[in-house]
C-alpha cells in the first residue's frame, strides 16, 4: 500500500476546512492559507513536486501547467464543471481527473427553482421597487404570472434537472425535457421527453442545466430565442457560454423573452456597466448555486476523497471519464 504521507498534494487556493483536515492528516499537504489564488512563483515551485493537485476552479489546467508537474497522478476540482481543465491532455499523461457531482444537486436545484419563481413573481424586482421608494409613492410593480398550469421545459435532465421536476410538480406545473437520450424513468419522475424544437415552441419557462461542452457552447442563440413562445421566461443555472448574451439581450428588449433569471453569465463576472443590467426584466445572481456552507463542505470533502483514492491507486469516487 502506498505511503500517502510521502505523497505531496498542492492547492490552487485556500481549502475549506473538511478538505484541509482530511488531506493534512493523510498526505504531505502544501496548502495556500490566504484568500485568492496561490501566487504563481510559489505555485510553480509546488507543482514541480506535486503528486496531486486540488483545484478550487481558479486556474486553467492545460499543457503548460501539466508540463510543470511531471509527477502528477490525480487532479481533483471542487466543482461539477470542469471546462477549465484539458481533460484529454490529463488523460494522455495518465492523470486521473475528479469533480464533485451529486453532492451539490439539492442546493443547485433549490436555486434553480427559486429563480423560476422569481422570473414569474418579480421577487428581486419587488425589493428594488420598495428600496427605491416607488412603493411609498404608490407606484405599481405590475403583475407576475402563476406557475400552476404552465409548462416548464428543462434542457438537460440529469440529477439537478430531476430534482427540479419534483419542485415544479409541487407548483402544479407540467414538465417536459430534452436530453441527448431519453431517460428510462421519466414517467416515474413525472416529466415528458420531447425534441429540442418542441421544447422551445411549447415551454412557458425554460431551464438550462446542461454542462458546457463544445456541443453546448452557444446552444441558445438568435434562432433558438426566435423559436420560443412569445413571453417565455428563461432561466440559466448551467454555464454562461451556453447562451449568446447579445441574442438574449435582444430577446429581452423585444419582450420575446419576458423575463430572464441567470446565475451564470458570459462574461463572468458580469461588469456593473453591462447592458443586461440596464433592463428591468432580468435577475442576475453571482453564480451562487452551490454557495451554502453544507454544500461547499460536501464538495470539498469529495474532492479530497478523489485525491486520496487516486494516490492510493483506487477508483475515484467521482471521476471525469472524458
Amino acid at each position: 500500500m502506498a505511503d500517502l504521507k510521502q505523497m505531496t498534494v498542492v492547492t490552487s487556493g485556500k481549502l475549506r476546512q473538511p478538505a484541509y483536515d482530511l488531506l493534512d492528516a493523510e498526505t504531505n499537504l502544501l496548502a495556500w492559507k490566504e484568500g485568492g489564488r496561490t501566487p504563481a512563483d510559489i505555485f510553480d515551485g509546488w507543482l514541480a513536486q506535486a503528486d496531486a493537485l486540488y483545484s478550487i476552479g481558479n486556474i486553467k489546467i492545460n499543457e503548460e501547467l501539466l508540463a510543470k508537474a511531471p509527477k502528477l497522478k490525480v487532479i481533483a476540482q471542487a466543482s461539477v464543471g470542469y471546462d477549465n481543465i484539458d481533460v484529454a491532455a490529463c488523460h494522455a499523461r495518465g492523470i486521473k481527473v475528479g469533480n464533485t457531482p451529486r453532492v451539490l444537486s439539492p442546493a443547485v436545484a433549490d436555486l434553480a427553482y427559486g429563480l423560476i419563481i422569481d422570473s414569474a413573481r418579480k421577487i428581486a424586482r419587488g425589493w428594488q421597487h420598495v428600496a427605491s421608494g416607488k412603493w411609498g409613492e404608490r407606484k405599481g410593480l405590475g403583475f407576475g404570472v402563476d406557475l400552476a398550469g404552465k409548462t416548464l421545459g428543462i434542457v438537460g435532465m440529469g440529477d439537478i434537472g430531476s430534482r427540479v421536476v419534483k419542485r415544479a410538480l409541487a407548483s402544479d406545473m407540467h414538465v417536459i425535457y430534452h436530453n441527448r437520450h431519453r431517460r428510462s424513468d421519466d414517467a416515474a419522475l413525472g416529466a415528458e421527453y420531447v425534441s429540442f424544437d418542441e421544447l422551445l415552441k411549447t415551454s412557458d419557462f425554460i431551464l438550462v442545466t446542461v454542462p458546457l461542452t463544445p456541443e453546448t457552447k452557444g446552444m441558445f442563440g438568435k434562432a433558438q430565442f426566435d423559436a420560443m413562445k412569445q413571453g417565455v421566461r428563461f432561466i440559466n443555472i448551467a454555464r454562461g457560454k451556453i447562451v449568446d448574451t447579445d441574442a438574449l439581450y435582444d430577446a429581452l428588449v423585444s419582450k420575446k423573452v419576458s423575463y430572464a433569471a441567470l446565475d451564470v453569465t458570459d462574461p463572468e463576472p458580469l461588469p456593473g456597466s453591462h447592458k443586461l443590467l440596464t433592463l428591468d426584466n432580468i435577475t442576475v445572481t453571482p453564480h451562487i448555486a452551490t454557495s451554502t456552507v453544507e454544500t461547499r463542505d460536501a464538495m470539498a470533502r469529495l474532492a479530497a476523497e478523489n485525491i486520496l483514492a487516486g494516490l492510493s491507486g483506487k477508483p475515484l469516487p467521482a471521476e471525469v471519464k472524458a
